[in-house]
């Protein structure tokens, strides 16, 4: 199954989301291995979905590779879209 790149955008804003929500938790709990697990595990997931959205869309940030010619100034950038 195929995700759209409106899905893929929304998948990945959840998954850094709660990369920051795990990150700030385990700033607190750093012995709860259960949560380090699953924040690896979401790790994981993000570099793959980042990948996977960057070869078909080009990059998410300005400090991801580029092909030529400059992609990052191609339109739409990520936050250019509407509302869902």
């Amino acid at each position: 199954m195929e995700m759209t790149r409106e899905k893929m955008l929304m998948e990945i804003m959840a998954v850094d989301f709660t990369l920051i929500d795990l990150n700030l938790y385990l700033d607190t709990h750093p012995y709860e291995q259960k949560t380090i697990t699953h924040y690896n595990n979401c790790i994981q997931k993000a570099k793959i979905l980042h990948e996977n959205y960057e070869q078909m869309y080009g990059p998410l940030t300005p400090m991801s590779y580029s092909k030529c010619p400059w992609q990052w100034i191609e339109s739409p950038w990520p936050w250019e879209k509407e509302a869902f």
